[in-house]
């Protein structure tokens, strides 16, 4: 007698090696394509992650990147970092993840950091990597 088991796993699994150093290293090398591209796939696996539980889609990163932002003198892009840095943590507290991250990691590091000599972006981009790959390798596990 066959046994099925079903299993709530994704099928496609989302990448987990992210890192700020490979993200600085690689954006430098190829003027900036390479973080267009990680901040392209951030938008589009933080849907696949949290949209069926919140119900809200998060902007497509290239279109904010390519379009809004010079459109709105750089408002557009400080709201979409708000909003997927609070969906992101939210989306933590959801699966119980052990991680702080929020629209609060975002407005203190990624832009009021700035102001300590330009580490503070570099601190919040090492933090949303490291969030999104606790909830990627969390999805990967459990859908």
């Amino acid at each position: 007698m066959d046994t099925y088991t079903q299993t709530s796993a994704p099928l496609i699994k989302l990448r987990t090696d992210r890192g700020l150093a490979k993200f600085f290293f690689l954006s430098l090398i190829t003027f900036g394509i390479y973080g267009i591209v990680v901040m392209s796939h951030i938008s589009t696996e933080i849907n696949d992650i949290a949209t069926k539980h919140d119900g809200r889609n998060t902007m497509h990163f290239c279109l904010i990147y390519f379009i809004f932002s010079w459109l709105t003198f750089g408002i557009v892009p400080l709201v979409w970092y708000n909003n997927i840095s609070d969906r992101i943590g939210s989306e933590l507290k959801r699966r119980n993840l052990p991680y702080n991250f929020g629209a609060g990691t975002f407005w203190g590091w990624g832009f009021f950091g700035s102001l300590l000599f330009g580490i503070g972006p570099l601190v919040y981009t090492h933090k949303l990597m490291h969030a999104m790959n606790y909830l990627a390798a969390d999805y990967n596990r459990v859908g």
